[in-house]
């Protein structure tokens, strides 16, 4: 019992302390830049374990809740950044412009983001990236890829022009052309020849025609000896970084869409208990496979946190901007009602998400 929260507990605690922490710091630097005066740095919520004093003052402490963080600012009334009544400082968050006050809010979020980018790069040029060749291991019968004259074991090196590095950017290069002709120059037995091949449509529920999905009717991948591992120079595992957090972003950004339009399932919103669950089978692989897990999970935590929900960063981004068109600030009841709204979302999302949690284990 006592193994089984030490597997599960400690990998958890690392990936959201990493998380939070550079999210709450990336607030804390771009306010100092701003010289906002900072009144403390907390990891976590609650009663303070452990903290200090910087020499500016600013008391930086890790907390027993682990489940988020905050920076609270000298003219803050509480850790939400509501405004004291009584300003009590000149260089306080709230006496600065829109526009300071924005780049401030925004920082933590894309500082979980640059975290991301550089927790792939990292990955990608120490331990190296995997990637399929572009090499034809299966094609399907009457597909527009056995039409076009395709043949197993064909190389695919470029598609109107554009260089085939892995097997993914064949669909990359598909999604882009659409249904047009496109032409593809094939490394056949060490001789270069060209195919004219018209993709095929389909789509992911065949009743909604939406969503479209453009193919050839090939496969890779099962062979090992066409997947391979690539330490990557620091340009391209940073481009791979930029490109893996955006596709991550994108990916989530559809799959709440889909929510709301009723196509996917609301049961894979997970919440802490996933994340232990999940932190703790991926740490028994070892470091690397946790700190992939924090990259993912930095994004996700980077992108929450801009949804424009009172009392997220998002919801303050969206105030300013009724401030910037309003030409003045809310009344203080609009903005209580505000924040009382997003209090009340935020707690039903966190229910959400722990009755998913319950469920995925199977204890209802």
């Amino acid at each position: 019992m006592i193994n089984n929260v030490i597997i599960y507990t400690i990998p958890f605690l690392f990936v959201l302390t990493t998380v939070v922490f550079f999210h709450e710091l990336g607030h804390f630097l771009v306010a100092r830049i701003n010289k906002v005066d900072v009144e403390s740095f907390s990891v976590g919520f609650g009663k303070e374990i452990f903290g200090f004093f910087d020499k500016k003052g600013t008391r930086w402490k890790f907390c027993w809740i682990p489940l988020g963080g905050y920076v609270k600012f000298i003219d803050d009334a509480d850790p939400t950044s509501k405004e004291k009544t009584l300003n009590i400082s000149n260089n306080g968050f709230h006496t600065k412009s829109l526009f300071a006050k924005s780049l401030i809010v925004s920082a933590g979020p894309i500082a979980n983001f640059i975290l991301a980018i550089f927790i792939f790069a990292g990955l990608y040029s120490l331990n190296g990236k995997s990637y399929i060749l572009p090499i034809v291991e299966a094609i399907e019968q009457d597909s527009p890829a056995m039409e076009g004259g395709l043949l197993v074991n064909d190389k695919i090196v470029e598609i109107d022009g554009e260089q085939i590095r892995s097997f993914n950017d064949i669909s990359n290069v598909l999604q882009v052309r659409k249904m047009e002709t496109i032409n593809f120059v094939i490394d056949r037995n060490n001789t270069l020849i060209t195919l004219e091949i018209k993709p095929d449509i389909k789509f992911k529920d065949p009743d909604k025609p939406i969503d479209a999905i453009y193919y050839i009717g090939i496969s890779s991948g099962s062979l090992k000896e066409n997947i391979i591992n690539e330490k990557l120079p620091l340009h391209l595992s940073l481009k791979e970084g930029i490109n893996d957090t955006y596709n991550i972003i994108s990916l989530s950004l559809n799959y709440i869409g889909n929510i709301f339009i009723g196509k996917e399932s609301s049961k894979n919103l997970g919440g802490p208990i996933r994340i232990a669950q999940i932190s703790g089978e991926i740490a028994q692989n070892g470091i690397l496979p946790l700190l992939h897990l924090t990259a993912l999970l930095s994004v996700s935590i980077g992108l929450i946190n801009l949804f424009p929900i009172p009392m997220l960063d998002g919801g303050h981004l969206l105030m300013y901007f009724i401030e910037a068109i309003r030409g003045k600030q809310m009344s203080e009841l609009y903005n209580e009602i505000f924040h009382r709204v997003g209090l009340g979302f935020i707690v039903l999302l966190m229910i959400f998400a722990l009755w998913n949690d319950l469920n995925f284990l199977n204890i209802f």
